[in-house]
């Protein structure tokens, strides 16, 4: 990758920042228990594990922002 003359690499925004991170894990966590109540009450038992996994990695990802992991 090439930069302009003058511009220092570091300077540069990252990609994603910490807020929309972590945003986007609590999103997920909302979603995933949505996904798991309806797909009991539906009997669609894969749209529960779907939604159970969901909530798991959610929560993972949320412990290890909590502990300082990440």
């Amino acid at each position: 990758m090439r930069y302009r003359i003058g511009t220092n690499p570091d300077d540069l925004t990252p990609i994603s920042v910490d807020h929309l991170t972590l945003g986007t894990a609590v999103l997920g966590l909302i979603i995933g228990i949505i996904f798991v109540v309806a797909g009991r009450r539906a009997r669609q038992y894969w749209l529960a594990i779907w939604g159970g996994t969901l909530v798991i990695a959610s929560v993972i990802y949320l412990g290890a922002v909590t502990f300082g992991y990440v």
